[in-house]
């Protein structure tokens, strides 16, 4: 059987909880904690500093197709389009 409770019991525990909740936290003025995101990137910057040699002479080729106009035909054209469609950007 539940035994009776006394009102002033409850009103005890309201005021208790009332003052601990009014009164600042103690450890938080000393607290300082950084909550800020770290991030380190390093290992990306690592990766796209060892791209292969092959790539630059691609790019090279890539350079000199577009500038004599040779990528220009409607085929090139049409097939740049569905890649991208296929492939995204």
């Amino acid at each position: 059987m539940i035994e009776k409770i006394k009102n002033n019991q409850a009103q005890d525990i309201l005021k208790e909880a009332s003052l601990k909740q009014s009164e600042p936290s103690k450890g938080s003025a000393s607290n300082q904690a950084d909550a800020s995101l770290q991030v380190s990137h390093d290992s990306l910057i690592e990766q796209a500093k060892q791209i292969p040699t092959e790539d630059a002479s691609v790019v090279q080729q890539a350079r000199q197709l577009l500038l004599s106009g040779q990528l220009d035909t409607p085929e090139n054209i049409k097939a740049a389009a569905e890649a991208i469609v296929k492939f995204g950007v």
